[in-house]
C-alpha cells in the first residue's frame, strides 16, 4: 500500500475516490486547491457550485472528516490568476476560444499536488477523473474510462508523462451511477450533489460579464483597454451588416446572441471568423463552418515518445462533447501537427483542444491554431 495525496474538489467523484483508496488500505491525505478569491470574480456567488467554490472546500473537509483522513487547503490564487485567468482573458482577446480546464490540469492541479506530495512524503497523487491508466514499456498510457458517458480523457491530454507516472485514478473502472451508490453507502454528504459544468471562476456561467468586469478593472488601474473589447462590424459576404459588441464576446459557430435580422438573408447566420486586427466578426451560413483539416501547436504526446509517423490513422475530437471522427495525422516542426479529417467537421475553433486517439488510447493532443 502507498501514501497517496488525493485532490479533493468537494464533489462526488473525488470524495468517492477517497473512500475507495481508504478501502484499498492506502494512507490517504486530502488536498483542496483554492484557485481564486470570490470577491475578485464577480457573478452570483450565492449560487457558486463550481468545483473550486467555498462550498466545495467545506464539503471536501466534511468528507475527509467522515473518512478519517487529514485534509489540507492550498492557496494558489496567485498562480491560478497568472496561469489560468490571464490566459482565459488573453485568449479571448486574441479572437480564440480558451480551454482553461486543460491548462489548469497541467499547470495547476498536477504541479501543485506533486509539490505538496513531495513535502508530505507521498509517493502518488490521485484524482477523481474518469479515465484509465496502464504502463507499457515504461510509458504511462491514458485510455477512455469504463463509463464512456463520463470519460474525461479529452481534458487530460496535456498532463506531462513524468506526472502521470505518479498518478492514480481510483474511479477508472466505475460508472457515475456506481460512484453515487458508493457515496451513499459511506454516508457521504455529497452523495446527492449535482455536477457543475461551468468554468469554476465564472461563477454565474456568464463569460461576457466576466470579461467586461476584467476590462473595468483594467480601466480602474489606469491601463489602456484593448481595442478588441470595443465594438466593430459584422461582415457578411464582404459587406457590413451590423455592429457587434467586441470580438472577444463571440466564438466560431455561434448563432445565438448576434442581435441581427437581415430580411435579404433569411437563413440562420453563424460566426465563421474573427478578425481581431480590424475588429470584425465574420458571418456566414452553416455550410461555411465546414472544414476538413486543422493545424495544432503545443502538442503533448501520451502514447508516443515522438510525433507519430506521417499518415497515422486516428480518431480525433475537436471539443469535449465531440464523439470523434476518423482522421490522419501529419507531423510538423516545433511540436505541431496537421490533422486531415475523412469528412468535413463543423466549427473547428482556434484555441480549443484537438485530441486524437488510437482505439481507446489517448495518443496526444494540441491547441487548434
Amino acid at each position: 500500500m502507498a501514501k497517496v495525496l488525493l485532490g479533493m474538489s468537494g464533489g462526488l467523484d473525488s470524495s468517492v475516490a477517497a473512500a475507495l483508496l481508504r478501502e484499498e488500505g492506502h494512507d490517504v491525505i486530502g488536498m483542496t486547491i483554492k484557485t481564486y478569491n470570490y470577491e475578485d470574480v464577480g457573478g452570483n456567488k450565492a449560487r457558486d457550485t463550481s468545483c473550486c467554490s467555498l462550498d466545495g472546500i467545506n464539503d471536501a473537509r466534511r468528507v475527509a472528516s467522515r473518512l478519517g483522513i487529514p485534509h489540507y487547503v492550498t492557496d494558489m490564487t496567485e498562480e491560478f490568476g497568472r496561469e489560468i485567468i490571464d490566459y482565459f482573458t488573453d485568449t479571448y482577446l486574441a479572437g480564440q476560444t480558451p480551454n482553461p480546464c486543460v491548462k489548469c490540469n497541467r499547470e495547476i492541479k498536477w504541479a501543485a499536488m506533486l509539490k505538496k506530495a513531495d513535502a508530505l512524503g507521498c509517493e502518488f497523487i490521485a484524482t477523481g477523473h474518469y479515465a484509465r491508466l496502464r504502463t507499457e514499456q515504461g510509458r504511462v498510457i491514458i485510455s477512455r474510462a469504463a463509463d464512456m458517458m463520463k470519460d474525461q480523457t479529452y481534458a487530460l491530454w496535456a498532463v506531462r508523462q513524468e506526472h502521470l507516472k505518479r498518478t492514480m485514478f481510483p474511479l477508472q473502472n466505475y460508472t457515475k451511477a456506481e460512484s453515487r451508490k458508493i457515496a451513499r453507502n459511506y454516508g457521504l454528504c455529497v452523495a446527492n450533489k449535482q455536477e457543475s459544468y461551468e468554468i469554476c471562476f465564472v461563477t454565474d456561467n456568464d463569460y461576457r460579464r466576466f470579461l467586461r468586469d476584467r476590462v473595468g478593472a483594467a480601466e480602474d488601474a489606469h491601463h489602456a483597454v484593448p481595442n478588441a473589447y470595443h465594438g466593430g462590424d459584422f461582415v457578411l459576404d464582404g459587406e457590413t451588416v451590423g455592429r457587434h459588441e467586441g470580438v472577444p464576446f463571440y466564438t466560431i459557430g455561434q448563432r445565438k446572441g448576434l442581435g441581427l435580422s437581415i430580411p435579404s438573408h433569411p437563413a440562420p447566420l453563424y460566426v465563421t471568423g474573427l478578425d481581431v486586427l480590424n475588429h470584425r466578426v465574420m458571418l456566414g451560413d452553416d455550410e461555411d463552418l465546414l472544414s476538413n483539416e486543422l493545424t495544432a501547436h503545443s502538442v503533448n504526446l501520451i502514447k508516443y515518445d515522438s510525433l507519430p509517423e506521417a499518415g497515422t490513422r486516428v480518431i480525433a475530437k475537436i471539443r469535449y462533447k465531440d464523439s470523434g471522427a476518423s482522421a490522419t495525422v501529419w507531423p510538423l516542426a516545433e511540436h505541431r501537427v496537421r490533422i486531415i479529417f475523412d469528412e468535413a467537421r463543423r466549427a473547428i475553433t482556434p484555441g480549443q483542444s484537438v485530441v486524437f486517439y488510437e482505439g481507446d488510447d489517448l495518443a496526444g493532443g494540441g491547441i487548434i491554431e
